[in-house]
């Protein structure tokens, strides 16, 4: 079984990547923002919580996004393995998420951080955000924000989860054919 946290700052292709590996290896792709859109466009109650959030461009509150995340989780055993993308973004989530993994018998293989520069996830963004017309791309100042609060919450995870020698890092620069050569040959050698 494999089951993988994939991670990075908002644009750093985590969502590409998420779906080859999906693929790849048969996972059940678990995205924090696809399973927020789903519930925002159903309006569940967690759903409509969680819009408030999103429309001001900042982090749903974590007792939201596990929530969702364990209902996810549920829905789609028994599974080859899962891959997590945009989850977990805190020290709580990763507690939590642990917890989870835990009680339905998911052991962590890795958890990958693709790794791209600030100016770079920006001009990203925003050309997603005039593609796909997704608000929280399309606005500096919200695309400014996210980056933010992933430094302030997100990156302590890279030494919570080094500490467990489950922290790897991939250059998320270049063709994307190229960043899922990378995934693959680290996924390799962490499978051996």
């Amino acid at each position: 079984m494999l089951n993988l946290i994939l991670f990075g700052k908002p644009g750093s292709g985590k969502g590409t990547q998420a779906s080859f590996l999906k693929n790849k290896y048969d996972l059940v792709h678990i995205s924090t923002g696809d399973v927020f859109r789903k519930n925002i466009k159903n309006e569940t109650d967690l759903g409509l919580k969680a819009k408030v959030y999103t429309e001001q461009g900042e982090l749903v509150p974590d007792e939201i996004t596990v929530s969702m995340l364990e209902n996810e989780i549920k829905q789609n055993l028994p599974s080859n393995g899962f891959i997590f993308d945009g989850f977990p973004r805190t020290t709580f989530q990763a507690n939590e998420m642990n917890k989870i993994l835990s009680k339905y018998k998911l052991p962590l293989s890795a958890t990958v951080a693709l790794e791209v520069s600030d100016n770079l996830l920006k001009d990203r963004l925003l050309k997603r955000g005039k593609i796909s017309g997704r608000a929280d791309d399309q606005s500096e100042d919200k695309i400014l924000t996210r980056l933010n609060e992933y430094r302030k919450k997100t990156e302590p995870l890279i030494q919570y989860y080094g500490k467990m020698n489950k922290f790897y890092s991939v250059s998320g620069i270049g063709e994307i054919d190229e960043i899922s050569l990378r995934l693959v040959d680290l996924i390799e050698k962490i499978q051996k």
